[in-house]
């Protein structure tokens, strides 16, 4: 299964960068998911969560709106503050 290059960055730090399965975000039109080879799109985000799925496990990052961008390249999500919830949560 091809991989997606994901990066979230806020305006203190880079919380996350690296290869996933999937990111699914809250669009302000409505929450999509991404999955590696999307057609490239740019949309702005409202407050809520980020899910971030890597083989077994899910993570979770709360935002306060921002910008998600999806090229050839990848997925990455401006947010206009963002962090991790404290737990991961296995999908299997």
């Amino acid at each position: 299964m091809a991989r997606l290059h994901f990066s979230l960055v806020s305006p203190e730090r880079e919380l996350f960068s690296g290869e996933v399965d999937q990111v699914d975000a809250p669009g302000t039109e409505g929450d999509f998911g991404v999955l590696a080879g999307h057609a490239p799109f740019m949309t702005t985000l409202k407050p809520g969560f980020v899910f971030v799925y890597d083989q077994s496990v899910k993570r979770a990052f709360e935002i306060q709106g921002g910008f998600a961008d999806v090229t050839p390249a990848g997925l990455t999500i401006l947010a206009e503050h963002a962090e991790e919830t404290p737990e991961r949560v296995a999908t299997h």
